[in-house]
């Protein structure tokens, strides 16, 4: 890994995606949220870009590039998946969309597959599971309109988290309807979160992949941005790895990182 991370350079050229929207749902870390979304958009061109948040002056943030949708304030990640689950698609208004979270961007348009497409659900596998149910992670994901209207008949089982109500709890039921979920393979081509590579992947999802994305001065540098830390706890040992891996200027910055995050992370 290279003190620059593991991202493709701004293409000359984004990748043309008209059928996608590209959407981010949150009411905290939005400042990091937002440099998720502008990382994305320097590599494609999507046919809409939105932001759901209750902080409508993030909207003075995004030089109208980004269409900021206000909401109320979600309080918890179960109202986030509730808002997933039954708010969203009222939002989407092409064929696919493209969620992200703060945690987590396209790494490299070159490795855009257009049969990514032809899915209703694409999202990183789940090593945990080997019963066929694998796909998946829903921080970085590719999901229709037609299977987030799906989510809304009554027979669905909405729960939290939603992406494991949408590829485990709910599958069996969703494929019934027609709608189709990667396979592993293309899902780990897709997005690396627990398995997966991110050095070959379209995407990522999860914090413990950014200091070999992004590098480790700019994930210090996002790491800052934060309002809400909580969440890196549980990788925390994978992070401050990740920190070190990097060369020489990469480890200086892992170790003022480290003497700061120690007293900083609970925050």
């Amino acid at each position: 890994m290279s003190d620059d991370g593991l991202m493709a350079p701004a293409p000359t050229k984004r990748l043309p995606l008209s059928s996608v929207t590209l959407c981010a749902v949150s009411s905290t870390n939005l400042v990091a949220t937002l440099e998720a979304m502008r990382l994305t958009m320097q590599y494609v061109d999507f046919a809409d870009a939105i932001l759901c948040t209750h902080d409508a002056g993030v909207a003075d943030q995004t030089e109208g590039a980004i269409r900021v949708v206000p909401i109320e304030r979600l309080t918890s990640a179960k109202a986030y998946s509730h808002f997933m689950l039954t708010r969203l698609v009222d939002y989407i208004n092409t064929e696919h969309c493209l969620v992200i979270q703060w945690d987590g961007h396209v790494i490299d348009p070159a490795r855009w597959r257009s049969e990514f497409l032809d899915y209703d659900y694409v999202g990183a596998s789940w090593p945990q599971f080997d019963d066929g149910y694998e796909v998946g992670n829903g921080g970085f994901s590719l999901r229709s309109k037609r299977l987030m209207e799906a989510c809304l008949r009554p027979e669905f089982t909405a729960h939290h988290p939603e992406d494991v109500a949408i590829g485990r709890t709910n599958r069996a039921l969703l494929e019934r309807l027609g709608l189709l979920f990667a396979p592993v393979a293309i899902a780990d081509a897709f997005s690396a979160e627990r398995s997966g590579n991110p050095a070959k992947s379209f995407g990522y999802h999860g914090a413990f992949h950014m200091p070999s994305v992004l590098g480790a001065k700019r994930f210090w540098d996002l790491y800052q941005m934060l309002d809400d830390r909580a969440t890196l706890w549980v990788d925390f040992t994978a992070i401050v790895r990740g920190l070190f891996a990097g060369q020489e200027r990469g480890r200086r910055v892992a170790r003022l990182a480290w003497d700061r995050m120690i007293g900083r992370l609970s925050r």
